[in-house]
């Protein structure tokens, strides 16, 4: 006899979507003006900084002539930024993205309106200073608070201004990058906490609507030219797994490098205000030896992917770079992560090709490689990473060895490290949050499977009453159960719409140790024997 069709339906999504979609392409576009806005500002300060001139045109900070007082610049940007936080939001310091997630996970994804504001023009001022920082956490901070207070204004759920909020962040990374697809892997892996289509097609929706609006400011992309390559044999993709590896520890050591440095400014007895002026001495000394580390330095990625990187740049990087990073971010200013990552990345990949003597084009590929493995293992987003290098050079034959070193990165990162390089300063201020996303147990059980018999005969349940049906999952009985605060209800069968058992919350933890027996559980399937035959289920 042929079963009759499930009611159950794979995804969870209504017509709201349409709205939200809508909204979030009106999203996009505020938070690419918002990008582009950032990007102007940033230019505009390193001018007036290190130039004293009016000016957005992009230039770089090691090219002025201020000479040794260039040390002091930096000390100025991070007073400035110090001066800001104090009297209008703390909640412009550090990264961005952890700012995000907090926002999310804790105040019901409301950002405050000054932060729109804010944090773009303190990340301006600590970049354009020389602040060794990137533009994206800003502005994924900022284009998600563009986006959360859009939901504040609407009548929308916690989810769905959640919605608009990650949609906002994504758009603003995919209009500074011209990565739309790794904005939008990013935003499942490190903001949404979940993969569904209510949430998915809004957030697609705002990045390549910034992605379509960029080219008519920032051009079309990609960011960073590179060498043509054929596709690398198999001893490469070894190598690559082994540079993947290596970089892993580095970003664990990069990670733990920075918040000692925080920790070491948190037994200072000073107020944090002034804690970014600091941190801007360590700045404008390691200016003073390697003036190309002040600044984005989009210059030096771009020279790395070039595949003729000279041995000073790279030593620079990994050096003076990586102590004026760890040194300034600890300070609790305003900026940005990937940036330095890339470029401290790309610098292990290009030592790497310099010391096994390879080709320019062999070279480009292999910076290449560490950039995406050092982006995988201390922000751990394996996809997001493998997406955003290939997006920023458009070189496809880069993909498979760029895919085997960001998950040798990434499984590093997870093996040593208990949060990422972002998550550990939630951890820091008291809040736990998962990075493993699976379907719940209690969506794969039905009610019937584990309900209680009906002992007596069956009756009606009045529609008006509190139930759920038999072919339910679990997961929508435990809904019902926590909406109306019940230990226990009645179950009727959707056919007759007579009673047929009972369920309570034995049976969800039923459900849970039946899940974690699988996990835990160690057999060989040779000594298995079904439960039809007499086994145990």
């Amino acid at each position: 006899m042929k079963a009759e069709p499930s009611i159950l339906r794979d995804f969870t999504v209504d017509k709201r979507v349409w709205l939200l979609s809508g909204v979030a392409i009106g999203i996009g576009a505020i938070a690419t003006l918002l990008a582009v806005f950032l990007l102007r500002c940033i230019a505009f300060s390193t001018n007036l900084f290190y130039y004293h001139r009016f000016s957005i045109a992009p230039v770089s900070p090691a090219g002025s002539p201020l000479g040794h007082w260039m040390v002091i610049v930096p000390v100025i940007g991070g007073l400035l930024v110090g001066v800001m936080a104090r009297f209008g939001s703390d909640k412009i310091r550090g990264h961005g993205i952890p700012e995000a997630i907090e926002a999310i996970l804790l105040h019901r994804a409301r950002v405050a309106p000054k932060i729109a504001l804010l944090k773009p023009i303190s990340a301006a001022i600590a970049i354009g200073s020389g602040g060794p920082f990137g533009a994206e956490g800003p502005i994924i901070m900022t284009g998600g608070a563009a986006g959360s207070l859009i939901g504040q204004w609407m009548h929308v759920t916690d989810n769905e201004r959640t919605t608009l909020l990650v949609a906002g962040a994504a758009a603003g990374m995919s209009a500074v990058f011209a990565t739309p697809v790794a904005a939008i892997l990013l935003a499942v892996e490190l903001l949404l906490f979940e993969w569904r289509p209510r949430s998915l097609v809004p957030v697609a929706m705002a990045s390549t609507t910034a992605a379509l609006l960029r080219t008519h400011w920032l051009g079309s992309g990609p960011l960073f030219d590179m060498p043509s390559e054929g596709t690398p044999h198999a001893s490469f993709v070894i190598g690559a797994v082994l540079l993947g590896a290596f970089v892993g520890l580095v970003a664990a050591v990069m990670s733990r490098l920075m918040y000692s440095i925080e920790d070491l400014f948190e037994h200072l007895h000073l107020h944090w205000m002034w804690w970014p002026a600091i941190g801007g001495i360590g700045i404008g000394v390691g200016g003073l030896f390697f003036p190309r580390g002040l600044g984005v330095g989009y210059d030096n990625i771009a020279e790395l992917l070039h595949g003729n990187a000279a041995v000073g740049l790279i030593v620079g990087v990994l050096l003076a770079k990586s102590l004026m990073w760890a040194v300034s971010l600890g300070s609790g200013t305003s900026g940005g992560v990937l940036a330095p990552l890339l470029m401290i990345g790309g610098a292990i990949g290009a030592l790497a090709a310099h010391l096994a003597h390879t080709s320019t084009e062999a070279e480009a590929l292999w910076a290449l490689i560490g950039m995406g493995a050092m982006l995988a293992g201390a922000l751990g987003v394996p996809l997001t990473a493998i997406l955003f290098s290939l997006e920023v050079t458009h070189c496809l034959p880069a993909l498979l060895p760029l895919a085997v070193a960001c998950i040798a990165s990434y499984l590093v990162t997870a093996l040593i490290m208990p949060r990422s390089i972002l998550t550990e300063k939630l951890g820091r201020r008291g809040t736990h949050l998962t990075r493993e996303y699976g379907v719940d147990p209690l969506e794969l059980v039905l009610v019937r499977e584990v309900m209680s018999p009906l002992q007596g005969a069956p009756v009606e349940i009045p529609a008006s009453a509190t139930f759920t049906y038999s072919d339910s999952t679990t997961r929508a009985a435990m809904a019902v159960m926590a909406t109306e605060g019940l230990e226990t209800i009645p179950v009727v069968d959707r056919k007759t719409g007579l009673s047929c058992g009972e369920f309570s919350l034995r049976h969800l933890l039923q459900v849970r140790g039946k899940s974690l027996e699988r996990e835990h559980e160690r057999l060989r399937l040779s000594r298995y024997v079904p439960p039809e035959l007499g086994g145990h289920n």
